[in-house]
């Protein structure tokens, strides 16, 4: 089986796991929690950055942070996993579903028509016309590790009064190479940003995240708020609702390794990459999805696009399935979920296009070139049998 994507072992992973074991020190605390800490925030060049549990724990913290309660409402996009837009539920607040761009991003020029039409302002706020609920912050997802439009979106969150949060979870070490932004990572460039370590990113800690942002104060606190916002933590005083959202130090030991090899691993998706492209450069039938040029994407996942696939995409998950290559579809999209059926969406397009033209082949750091060349030839063995 040639996996869709799998953690890369291969630093000194073992060593800090073990040594973090040796001290005693394995749950939410500890010396590794700190490093990792300050060697995100050094990569990333952020001033600070809170080790948390998951990055679905981040966003949920930095929706908090951002004052969205219950009530408001949170743009976010339809096209995403969908732990990027749950949190807004736990805050008893409404998500609003905005469609995709050509980058499977969220579309910037949708979410301006949307701001200027069908919303209002107030002196202190801006009001979403049809529901007459307050719009507090916006979503981002950087998909598949491409950045989104952060120059027409800052814009648009500054012009409107929205706090803006950077779900960079698929996005960890892409940065902007031109623009405004130039030498800025994706998810330092919103108000808050979030970067999760799952198994299957670029980097893992086998399951955690990390919350940064520019406003130093508010990190820290998102800090002390995943620690259960313990006060005196002596005689266990507590002045605020808590969560149980901290990373274990044998996470951030794990981490710690994985972030060492960081560019390394990097390199490998870009060349993979364009081995990829190379090997299916004369297929008019299907090709793999750019993101934008202004950035250094990490090529978290490829996204092989079917041209005209519609009708074959599940044919083809399948197939590559009996010939031991693991494929996956894109999400459903979220406002077609049950429990968000009834939520506001504005002009979703290209997230259905997409969703049902778009597949992930493998994409591990652990990819061998003759790997690639197989996939890639299975994938040109089904265009030729396969009507697109």
């Amino acid at each position: 089986m040639i996996p869709l994507s799998v953690p890369h072992i291969c630093g000194n992973e073992i060593d800090y796991v073990t040594d973090a074991i040796k001290t005693g020190w394995v749950s939410g605390a500890g010396s590794y929690i700190t490093r990792f800490e300050q060697d995100i925030g050094k990569y990333v060049k952020t001033e600070e950055a809170a080790a948390m549990q998951s990055g679905t724990a981040a966003i949920h913290i930095a929706l908090l942070l951002a004052g969205v309660g219950c009530g408001d409402e949170v743009i976010v996009p339809a096209l995403t996993f969908i732990a990027a837009v749950n949190p807004v539920r736990y805050c008893g607040a409404e998500p609003v579903f905005m469609d995709c761009d050509s980058c499977l991003n969220m579309d910037v020029n949708k979410l301006e028509s949307f701001l200027k039409y069908e919303c209002k302002r107030t002196d202190k706020d801006l009001i979403n016309k049809r529901s007459g609920r307050r719009i507090k912050a916006v979503i981002v997802v950087h998909v598949f590790g491409n950045m989104a439009d952060m120059e027409g979106l800052k814009e648009l969150a500054e012009n409107y009064n929205l706090k803006l949060i950077e779900d960079a979870t698929e996005a960890f070490g892409t940065y902007y190479n031109a623009g405004r932004y130039k030498g800025m990572f994706a998810g330092t460039i919103g108000d808050y940003g979030i970067y999760s370590f799952n198994g299957n990113k670029i980097i893992t800690t086998g399951g955690g995240g990390v919350l940064t942002g520019r406003d130093i104060q508010k990190i820290k606190t998102g800090r002390y708020l995943a620690a259960q916002a313990k006060d005196d933590p002596l005689f266990y005083v507590h002045n605020k609702i808590g969560y149980n959202y901290r990373m274990t130090n044998l996470q951030a030991a794990l981490g710690v390794a994985q972030l060492e090899n960081i560019e390394k691993f990097i390199s490998i998706k870009i060349n993979n990459y364009h081995l990829y492209k190379k090997e299916l450069k004369d297929t008019a039938d299907m090709e793999l999805l750019d993101g934008t040029v202004k950035a250094r994407n990490n090529h978290w996942f490829y996204a092989l696009f079917l041209k005209n696939g519609r009708q074959v995409r599940k044919e083809w998950i399948m197939k590559l399935k009996d010939w031991g290559i693991e494929c996956r579809p894109l999400w459903k999209t979220i406002h077609t979920q049950r429990m968000y059926k009834n939520n506001q969406t504005y002009h979703i397009e290209k997230a259905d296009y997409y969703l049902e033209r778009v597949i992930n082949i493998p994409c591990s750091t652990c990819l061998r070139a003759d790997d690639i060349r197989y996939v890639s030839r299975r994938l040109k063995e089904l265009a030729s049998h396969c009507h697109l």
